[in-house]
């Protein structure tokens, strides 16, 4: 949370990092228009968006199941909708934070990006969780 918070002060905002992402996709692709540009780097900060809330899901998620030592315990859906309901309300709150940075605009679009990727990265849990119990289960004697 500390590190999407920081992410959202200024020095992150749209104007700061397209002077470090522009240059550098100009480099890459010399013919590359200008808009084409501008969109890359919009889809790179959403990208950006959906990973750190993914993380962030997982997180909220580990920190409320409480694992054990014990075998593994079934998949809880009640554990993954909460972590998913923290991660909204946190995106809600760093998009009302950004409100009061200048150069930063609090956007709803933001907090659905960010609860989409808070969604994937339950997502994959859940399939890495689907794997690993299925090993476990083909490694027990009998």
């Amino acid at each position: 949370m500390i590190v999407i918070f920081t992410g959202s002060g200024d020095a992150n905002s749209f104007q700061h990092t397209s002077t470090i992402f522009e240059p550098f996709v100009h480099w890459l692709f010399p013919s590359m228009s200008q808009d084409h540009v501008q969109t890359l780097h919009y889809l790179f900060r959403k990208c950006a968006h959906l990973t750190e809330y993914a993380f962030l899901a997982v997180f909220f998620w580990r920190a409320l199941r409480q694992p054990s030592s014990q075998p593994p315990r079934p998949w809880n859906w009640s554990e993954a909708a909460r972590a998913l309901g923290l991660v909204l309300v946190y995106a809600a709150f760093d998009e009302l934070h950004q409100r009061f940075v200048p150069g930063r605009t609090g956007q709803i679009s933001d907090v659905i990006v960010d609860v989409v990727g808070g969604t994937l990265g339950l997502a994959v849990l859940r399939v890495c969780h689907l794997i690993w119990n299925r090993r476990i289960v083909r490694s027990l004697p009998g």
